[in-house]
């Protein structure tokens, strides 16, 4: 028989024969920081990296970039295109001061993404738009003439 060995987080190795009903300090903390507490206690929330979700759609004359990022300006977004990469990014910062008699209380925080895309070669870069409306950034990426799909044509025997 075989004694299997488990490495518990804390890196400590502990008996898989021992008493499962007996937790070390160390294993009972780790399940209070993993089970009881909100996700947004365990997550790496101090990265201040949040990509936003896109969805991307094709028509016969175009593509559709639409992204969900609420609470930002127009003016927070910049757009590039660059040797057929379309780079869409932002970088906000806030901070804020309340002074009284007797505190100060200063806040600030930081959060960016940069989200690049590949685009076709069938994409006429000179007649891309972007707009703004109610937190979805919408980036209209039209195709090339000679691209577009073509209406089905019957053609008939002779």
């Amino acid at each position: 028989m075989s004694n299997l060995v488990s490495v518990p987080k804390n890196g400590s190795l502990a008996n898989s024969n021992s008493n499962q009903n007996f937790h070390s300090l160390s294993n009972w903390l780790d399940e209070i920081f993993d089970i009881n507490l909100p996700s947004v206690f365990t997550s790496n929330f101090n990265t201040g990296i949040t990509l936003p979700k896109v969805n991307i759609k094709e028509t016969a004359d175009a593509y559709l970039v639409d992204m969900a990022v609420p609470g930002l300006k127009k003016s927070d977004f910049q757009i590039n295109l660059d040797n057929d990469v379309l780079s869409i990014s932002t970088e906000t910062k806030d901070e804020s001061e309340q002074k009284a008699e007797n505190y100060t209380r200063r806040e600030f925080g930081y959060s960016s993404f940069k989200r690049t895309f590949s685009l076709p070669e069938t994409v006429d870069e000179d007649k891309i738009k972007a707009s703004y409306n109610e937190g979805i950034l919408s980036i209209y990426l039209p195709k090339k003439e000679e691209a577009k799909q073509k209406p089905v044509r019957t053609i008939k025997i002779s």
